[in-house]
């Protein structure tokens, strides 16, 4: 199962202030860590939200907005994809990780199967 941990934006992160080097240090051990257990697939930070934009498909017509983007905590400043047995072993690998204070939230990725048993369902179109 692969699953994507979110990595919470904060106020520093959207600020474009880089972590400190030793922060830089401790992440990069778990990372290794992963990588060495055969988990880790993709960890990468995200630039401010104020270089980033969104797009509202929701009226007649899109509509695109810059950033930045209020409420520091509702953002994304990074994430992991995890390759696991399951999510109690993400959840395990994760509260391992080097955080003071952030929050990470996991989420299982849809795989193709999930999509087909889905559509496949009793009450469904397909």
């Amino acid at each position: 199962m692969r699953f994507l941990v979110l990595v919470k934006a904060n106020e520093q992160s959207e600020a474009g202030l880089v972590p400190a080097e030793q922060e830089f240090i401790e992440v990069g051990k778990f990372n290794q860590r992963l990588v060495n257990a055969g988990v880790l697939l993709a960890a990468e930070g995200l630039r401010p939200s104020s270089t980033g934009a969104r797009i509202d498909y929701t009226g007649p017509s899109l509509e695109v907005t810059d950033g930045p983007f209020a409420e520091a905590k509702e953002l994304v400043g990074g994430f992991w994809i995890l390759q696991t047995r399951d999510q109690d072993e993400a959840i395990e690998w994760m509260k391992r990780a080097p955080f003071a204070g952030g929050q990470v939230e996991i989420r299982q990725i849809a795989e193709a199967d999930d999509l087909r048993e889905a559509l496949h369902a009793p009450g469904q179109r397909g």
